[in-house]
């Protein structure tokens, strides 16, 4: 979502320090980009949630699964490049994440 509104709006950082810091608070309060930052705070408190009722050698390895989730939002639906590489990679994560977990 940061991605594509960022892109969206062609950023060109002004040039005074007064100016670039008006213009980033502008841009943090954009609807969409504001919205990513209140659902990584969200996010967040879910974990905390998760850490009390599952040991983290259980709980972390599942956060490795986020750059196949990156992977996958990039390629559907912000047009990003399907390589084979990339798959290798992602199905190595989710092999490393299984075995993590249940040896």
């Amino acid at each position: 979502m940061l991605k594509w509104r960022l892109s969206q709006l062609a950023i060109v950082l002004p040039e005074g320090f007064l100016d670039k810091t008006l213009y980033l608070l502008k841009l943090i309060f954009d609807p969409f980009v504001f919205s990513r930052f209140a659902s990584a705070f969200i996010a967040s408190l879910f974990w905390m949630a998760a850490m009390t009722k599952f040991e983290i050698t259980q709980a972390y390895p599942f956060m490795s699964i986020a750059p196949a989730l990156v992977f996958v939002i990039g390629v559907f639906f912000l047009g990003e490049v399907f390589t084979i590489g990339k798959v290798v990679g992602l199905v190595l994560i989710i092999l490393g994440t299984i075995v993590t977990v249940k040896f």
